[in-house]
């Protein structure tokens, strides 16, 4: 089959997609992936894979829309994709009305994380199902990667063919596993005490990862501090790295590291005690099955993904969104607890490996969409 992997900026496609891209690509189909431009193209097609580039706005609201529904509905035609597999919720809103358009046969929804969230206001709630509804009536198969996405799905009809399914997410636990051997030399790196507690958290630098609930809980604590991420230049939400500048020079000081984008995120995990992402909303945050399945104990806001992924009491601590008095409290707990953090990271590993193996969301997938 030919096959077209959809998403909105080239970060997706690079650190998330490609997995599904190669094992679709080992089993014989042709997979052309299509995103905004961005400097990981040149990295992608570097490793060999076909990329096409579409301008996107990740605003909501924007007549570059229209631009966007007709150069792809040129692109789909041009191909004559047998399968559009979209991602990310403005081009997959997008991406399946061009597809219908394009009379593409079989069109693919992954929902990582629907964007209507028990926070909204009702109306603006019900606005945003509607639109899943609408784009829905374009929608062959429907994946979500949280179970309770799949149920929100069913009930409001946001397939019209009623293919839902939760599929999951993962990662390959032959990278993220526990372990001491790079330990040492990581913290050298980072200046970083050997009996330091350093608690991570990985997440794009805006104000919805929950970053000022997490400085004001931990300016106190006896903790280090490893922030990984960056802000996207498509990302539209607060931008909060004056604050986490400041942070770093005024209560943190050297126990603040603002570490960027990186690609050791499974060596730095490694070397950390605990992990935590008090986000104001996820879909299924994969950096939370990383730490598991690094060995870690995690702190986390109950919001969609993060509770089904965090059994409470077992394998880390959920707090309310932000509860800073909460967050600061579970995380003192586990930074005073040597013995709590192994017993819970033991305790994440093992459902990790049990429910979040990166291979078999992929071949379940595979399977389900007929491409094994």
């Amino acid at each position: 089959m030919k096959i077209c992997q959809l998403c909105a900026v080239d970060f997706t496609l690079y650190r998330f997609l490609m997995p599904l891209i190669e094992a679709e690509t080992e089993a014989g189909h042709e997979v052309v992936a299509v995103c905004a431009d961005g400097p990981l193209v040149a990295r992608l097609r570097e490793g060999g894979q076909r990329v096409e580039t579409i301008a996107f706005t990740r605003r909501l609201i924007s007549l570059d829309h229209l631009a966007t529904y007709r150069a792809l509905v040129r692109l789909f035609r041009a191909e004559r994709f047998d399968m559009v597999h979209v991602h990310t919720p403005v081009a997959a809103f997008i991406g399946r009305l061009a597809a219908r358009a394009a009379d593409v046969p079989c069109i693919v929804y992954t929902a990582h994380g629907f964007y209507f969230h028990d926070r909204m206001g009702p109306l603006e709630r019900a606005a945003f199902i509607a639109l899943e509804w609408v784009a829905g009536r374009a929608t062959h198969v429907l994946f979500t990667q949280a179970e309770e996405d799949a149920e929100t799905a069913s009930r409001f009809g946001l397939c019209r063919t009623g293919v839902v399914e939760a599929i999951g997410n993962g990662v390959d636990p032959r990278r993220f596993h526990p372990g001491s051997e790079t330990r040492d030399e990581v913290r050298r790196q980072l200046d970083t005490p050997d009996a330091a507690v350093v608690v991570m958290v990985i997440g794009r630098l805006i104000a919805e990862k929950g970053y000022p609930e997490l400085l004001a809980a931990t300016r106190d604590l006896d903790i280090h501090l490893w922030v990984v991420g960056e802000r996207l230049a498509s990302d539209h939400d607060r931008n909060i790295e004056a604050e986490l500048d400041a942070a770093q020079t005024s209560n943190f000081g050297p126990r603040l590291q603002l570490l960027g984008a990186r690609d050791d995120v499974d060596e730095l995990l490694r070397a950390a005690d605990i992990y935590t992402l008090p986000s104001h909303r996820e879909g299924m945050p994969r950096s939370i099955i990383e730490a598991m399945m690094s060995g870690l104990p995690v702190v986390a806001t109950d919001v969609r993904g993060s509770r089904e992924e965090v059994i409470d009491g077992e394998t880390g601590r959920l707090v309310a969104v932000g509860d800073v008095a909460g967050l600061r409290e579970a995380l003192a707990a586990l930074a005073g607890d040597a013995g709590l953090r192994k017993a819970w990271g033991e305790a994440g590993r093992a459902r990790a490996l049990a429910l979040y193996d990166e291979a078999e969301v992929i071949a379940r997938q595979l399977r389900r969409l007929g491409l094994d």
